[in-house]
């Protein structure tokens, strides 16, 4: 990984075969693994990054989706009712940070993730990302 290439991709490190799942599954995508052969990428866990351990109970935005959680407006809970919103937000800027550290312009993001999706109820890190002009594949 360079930290001078401007074609660094942010990559959700939990494609990439790191055990950073919720459930602390290790599911490698391949197709993920393919795209990046030959670039320069950075694995990022922004609930890993923002305090929460491998495993952790799932958690899902109640109230609203990820920029809604940004402002304020809408909260993280877990599936045990556990306010995880303060950790998915400094998971979010952590990413953020790292991201314009290495000046990356794209990143590879986990469908279904209330950190990193995008279709559907966007994730608080792909929100955050989307707000700074940040590209986002979801896989």
């Amino acid at each position: 990984m360079s930290k001078t290439s401007q074609n660094t991709i942010l990559v959700s490190a939990c494609l990439v075969g790191l055990c950073t799942r919720y459930d602390g599954e290790i599911k490698e995508n391949p197709e993920v693994s393919s795209l990046l052969q030959n670039k320069d990428w950075v694995p990022v866990c922004p609930e890993q990054l923002g305090g929460l351990p491998t495993p952790r109970p799932a958690a899902d935005i109640s109230g609203g989706n990820g920029h809604d959680v940004l402002t304020g407006q809408a909260k993280v809970l877990s599936k045990n009712g556990e306010d995880f919103t303060k950790q998915f937000v400094h998971g979010a800027h952590q990413v953020l940070l790292l991201a314009k550290k290495l000046d990356c312009k794209s990143a590879i993001l986990k469908a279904r993730s209330p950190s990193c999706a995008v279709m559907g109820t966007i994730g608080v890190t792909a929100a955050l990302l989307e707000q700074n002009n940040i590209t986002i594949q979801e896989m």
